[in-house]
């Protein structure tokens, strides 16, 4: 049977930690961020923990996780 392939997409887009949480960022990050305040534009830079019914779909598509 041949091996199975990581989703390449998610790859990029989401993080695995140790514990097997999933971690995804904020959406909206570079659109229209003038008029966004500093404080709102930090808080896009923070990985925020996906819920574990969707995190069990990322990893389905990551059979043997990220790569390091």
């Amino acid at each position: 049977m041949p091996k199975m392939k990581s989703h390449k997409g998610a790859q990029q887009r989401f993080k695995i930690t140790a514990t097997g949480k999933v971690l995804r960022m904020k959406g909206q990050k570079s659109h229209l961020r003038r008029r966004k305040p500093n404080r709102v534009k930090n808080q896009y830079d923070k990985m925020l923990p996906m819920s574990p019914v969707l995190a069990s779909h990322i990893k389905e598509a990551l059979p043997y996780g990220l790569p390091n």
